[in-house]
């Protein structure tokens, strides 16, 4: 089947089973181009819990499909490619964090969206790369916080606020690759460009960067700001949305090693244009978690959004 002809009977099958297609700034540019929206992981959040579809086609990767479900649980919610995880969630198990948790039972527990759903069951608040420091001022300055599970994001916070939370060690293996010494070559070969990073890369890349934030908010730095050039740390995903918004800048993608100019997550990359068609014709792979799951963790998920709302974050 052509290209064309897939994208068409994936907009006839959403009209006719009131689907919607969200999609992580990560995805091929294709999935992004036919989604009904595309953002990062807080946006991503209120769309899923807002929704009026009956099906929920979650272009992304597997704990961002069982957000959706969790605050959907009687909505069909399907992942285009199952096996479709994320490094960073894979580093906290659950039975490790439940026992890191205990050993520290004076904590309250600030749990990155990157997790499994039995790891957000464990949590106090979810937060995201766009509200992490948001949420964690929200607790009082002397409050003992474990944040998990990146503890290049935990870091960064702990730079930004002052804070000395206890941090989960794990990354993602995305954004931890990247080097300074890469990013070094490429500003010594590009003077004029800005750096920008995501949170999520290591401290000494973060300390170069003319901006660190979020997806979205890298996005929108290079739509608001006067530079002409950008290299960019984070997945390459993002450079589709970046150079449509600002065709007339040019972007450079931080390498991941000395042979590649791309920067991809291979879990995101895993979900094509054919396996969505596919998940919406079939309905599955279906996300299924039991009551008790979807109970347990939806109360940190809308604590974040309840914290979000009030500090202007979403609307």
């Amino acid at each position: 089947m052509k290209k064309e002809e897939i994208i068409q009977e994936i907009k006839e099958l959403r009209r006719n089973r009131n689907a919607v297609i969200l999609a992580h700034y990560y995805q091929v540019p294709e999935i992004q181009d036919i989604a009904d929206y595309v953002g990062d992981s807080l946006g991503l959040a209120q769309q899923a819990a807002n929704t009026k579809a009956d099906v929920i086609v979650f272009a992304g990767v597997h704990f961002m499909a069982e957000t959706a479900k969790i605050l959907n649980p009687d909505k069909l919610v399907v992942l285009p490619d199952l096996e479709a995880g994320c490094s960073l969630a894979d580093s906290a198990p659950a039975k490790d964090f439940a026992d890191f948790i205990a050993a520290h039972p004076d904590h309250k527990v600030i749990s990155y969206i990157n997790c499994t759903a039995a790891v957000k069951t464990m949590s106090d608040v979810i937060c995201t790369s766009g509200n992490a420091v948001q949420i964690v001022e929200s607790f009082p300055k002397n409050e003992k916080i474990i944040f998990a599970p990146d503890k290049n994001l935990g870091g960064y916070i702990n730079k930004v606020t002052g804070r000395n939370m206890l941090l989960w060690d794990g990354t993602c293996e995305v954004h931890d690759i990247l080097s300074t010494e890469a990013v070094i070559k490429l500003k010594t070969e590009n003077p004029e460009a800005k750096l920008i990073a995501h949170p999520e890369c290591k401290a000494p890349v973060l300390a170069l960067a003319d901006f660190v934030g979020s997806t979205t908010a890298l996005l929108a730095y290079t739509q608001k700001d006067t530079a002409q050039q950008y290299i960019v740390a984070t997945e390459t995903g993002i450079l589709h949305k970046m150079q449509q918004q600002s065709p007339q800048k040019s972007f450079l993608i931080v390498p991941s090693d000395e042979t590649c100019s791309c920067n991809d997550c291979p879990y995101m990359k895993m979900n094509t244009l054919e396996k969505l068609l596919a998940a919406l014709k079939n309905g599955k792979p279906e996300i299924l978690l039991s009551d008790e799951v979807i109970e347990k963790a939806r109360k940190p998920i809308d604590k974040m959004l309840e914290i979000s709302a009030k500090m202007g974050l979403i609307k």
